[in-house]
């Protein structure tokens, strides 16, 4: 009985030893700091500028969301190897080479996981809270600390026509 305890105790040690090296020989090839390696970095904004695609906005504005994606994805040491080995997978499925329409939908093979969930939740928040991006959209940006909107463009929209504005007489008038 002590022979079988040992022995599954010396083979669990050595599954676990192999499997130790194996995961460090993996993981040694892994961007765990995708901001610093740049085919990774490039990836991440590519893949971003794919999911909100604006024409008129230049790579700044994708490139700070890129920088705030990264910073969301390295909460625990855990969630930075996920998030690093599911940007890898994408960049060796060759992304960054695919056209808009191609892009689009591998993105969308990968909508349902975490990593993608990550990415799109963070870039919303993020991309659409940069100045240079309120510009290219014609926002002004928050008027809270300028007066408010009733004195300062609250009826400047020059596309919609005037307002018919008659007077009601009733109906029984």
């Amino acid at each position: 009985m002590k022979t079988t305890k040992r022995r599954l105790l010396i083979g669990s040690a050595t599954a676990a030893v192999m499997g130790s090296s194996i995961a460090k020989i993996a993981f040694a090839k892994l961007p765990l700091e995708p901001e610093k390696d740049q085919a990774s970095y490039k990836t991440l904004v590519r893949m971003i500028r794919v999911m909100f695609p604006h024409k008129r906005f230049g790579d700044g504005p994708y490139q700070r969301t890129a920088d705030a994606v990264l910073a969301a994805a390295g909460k625990t040491p855990a969630e930075k190897v996920a998030f690093a080995a599911a940007l890898q997978e994408i960049q060796i499925s060759g992304f960054t080479d695919l056209d808009d329409k191609a892009a689009l939908a591998r993105l969308k093979t990968i909508e349902d996981t975490d990593f993608f969930k990550l990415i799109k939740g963070t870039t919303v928040t993020t991309l659409y809270d940069d100045p240079e991006v309120w510009g290219l959209l014609g926002y002004e940006g928050p008027s809270f600390d300028k007066g408010g909107y009733v004195n300062r463009g609250f009826n400047d929209l020059t596309w919609l026509p005037e307002p018919r504005i008659e007077e009601y007489t009733g109906a029984g008038q």
